[in-house]
């Protein structure tokens, strides 16, 4: 059975990095359960996913810090959620899986993972390791002069992704607020997570819809024009959600 192996003396709880989101894909269910006991006790905040297609799914509307990801899933195999993860996903991501093989190691990491940890496992060794990521994903980050995104503002719009809220960024008034659709603020988190860079559109339709809508642009040029209706000052000259012809779109602060 793949569980985590007995500890005689665990480690003590130790605080997640500023509140770090975690998504487990998992489809074991005493072993999500284990991993979320043990994630939680340490201040993250946990996501989980029971099939390869749920977790594409889960990223793309609330993107994590980091995903512990097994390789074994129901419905396709974890190797394929990586290579559409990292379409767009460039968060840590660590797989947990019972393939103890060279050449599964090396296929994950090649593809896109950044860890790789056989079942059964320690969970203080699982845990140094995503604390080991994240402080390196940190200073990627850092070094690139872009940290993690947490707030953007869009005209008059102050756009708060931890709080899943949009206001006028003039006022603090909690009522004065703008409502976006669920699908508007996937596309939006997407976009504003990577400031500056270009979204391609296949990415945005797998990320946003799954890996069967890769080629329905139409869907998203219906709602960037609603997006930048409600943000923009002149949707018909965008200063912020900008189309690149012919390949995706942007979010320019």
């Amino acid at each position: 059975m793949a569980t985590p192996t007995s500890e005689p003396r665990p480690d003590p709880p130790r605080p997640g990095p500023g509140g770090a989101g975690i998504l487990i894909v998992e489809d074991e269910p005493e072993l999500v359960r284990a991993l979320r006991i043990n994630l939680r006790a340490r201040q993250y905040d946990v996501l989980t996913a029971a099939t390869g297609r749920e977790a594409l799914t889960v990223a793309a509307n609330h993107p994590p810090d980091a995903i512990i990801l097994d390789l074994g899933l129901p419905d396709i195999d974890g190797t394929e959620v990586i290579v559409e993860l990292r379409r767009w996903y460039h968060a840590p991501i660590i797989v947990l899986s019972g393939r103890t093989s060279p050449g599964d190691k090396i296929g994950a990491l090649d593809v896109g993972a950044d860890d790789y940890v056989t079942k059964p496992f320690a969970m203080a060794e699982l845990l140094a390791r995503l604390r080991a990521e994240l402080r390196r994903d940190d200073g990627e980050a850092d070094a690139a002069g872009q940290g993690r995104v947490r707030q953007a503002t869009i005209g008059r719009w102050l756009v708060d992704l931890a709080a899943h809220q949009v206001r006028r960024a003039a006022t603090d008034d909690a009522r004065d607020t703008l409502r976006l659709t669920p699908t508007e603020w996937r596309i939006l988190e997407i976009l504003l997570r990577r400031p500056g860079q270009l979204v391609g559109s296949a990415q945005l339709l797998t990320a946003v819809w799954g890996p069967g809508f890769s080629q329905r642009t139409n869907y998203l040029r219906f709602h960037m024009a609603r997006l930048r209706r409600k943000l923009e000052e002149n949707p018909a000259r965008p200063r912020h959600l900008l189309t690149e012809p012919g390949m995706g779109y942007r979010y320019q602060p």
